[in-house]
């Protein structure tokens, strides 16, 4: 079996390495290409590898850098011609941005350094609905938001927070109340939304009872489906017209 195809994150990490590198020195026994691998084999991306050794090895590393010179204007020579179409694409969205692809990038290596973080984001598991979203921020960072999302213990002083000044847990975005719609089913039920947004995560991220929103499961993959872009009170603004 072969192994996993390169994964959207996995590509810019590589074309960030790319830019800073000299074109001439991309060679499978390049120090920051082997540094490259290792990071790859960290990031908590693919669970499952065929193949463990030449799984993103420096080898596989190198021929992905040189792929991104076959489309690459500024390179006069010829590059591998068995790229992918998300190389190509990943490419023209950076090739004029390259500063918001190395503040992508640098997330990336903080996430894969912490070991414990990396493998509590290896168990949070993306559903049918995630894998068709395309979020900018990539999956890594995506899956922080999740996990950041489920720290029950804050959540638990945020629900308490709210009972307490509220009397009840109604959605901030449309008001629904699952207590008054199910009765003793739904007392003190609500969902967890992270309002900071993607482009601000990175695993320094710490969590505090105002950056949680209380949500219905509605309202909360409603945000999800655009959590690159869609604030609580967008999506509040949105209901009320």
């Amino acid at each position: 079996m072969r192994n996993p195809k390169w994964h959207r994150d996995e590509i810019i990490l590589a074309l960030d390495l790319y830019f800073k590198m000299d074109s001439s020195k991309m060679t499978s026994s390049h120090p920051d290409i082997i540094e490259l691998s290792e990071l790859l084999n960290r990031l908590p991306i693919h669970d499952i590898r065929p193949d463990e050794v030449k799984f993103r090895n420096p080898n596989g590393v190198n021929l992905k850098l040189n792929n991104f010179k076959a489309f690459d204007p500024s390179y006069s020579g010829k590059g591998m011609e068995n790229f992918g179409k998300l190389d190509k694409k990943v490419f023209q969205e950076f090739e004029s941005d390259t500063d918001r692809l190395h503040k992508i990038a640098n997330r990336l290596r903080e996430v894969s350094k912490d070991l414990e973080l990396a493998n509590q984001l290896y168990m949070i598991s993306e559903d049918k609905e995630d894998e068709q979203l395309e979020v900018k921020e990539g999956a890594v960072i995506y899956k922080l938001h999740k996990y950041r999302e489920r720290d029950t213990s804050i959540i638990k002083k945020k629900k308490e927070k709210e009972f307490k000044r509220l009397g009840g847990l109604p959605c901030e975005a449309c008001t629904f109340d699952f207590y008054q719609k199910y009765g003793d089913l739904g007392y003190k039920y609500i969902e967890c939304h992270h309002r900071t947004p993607l482009s601000e995560f990175s695993s320094q991220t710490r969590t505090t009872l105002n950056d949680l929103a209380l949500v219905c499961s509605n309202c909360h993959r409603m945000l999800h489906r655009k959590v690159d872009t869609l604030s609580v009170e967008s999506l509040k603004n949105l209901l009320s017209a």
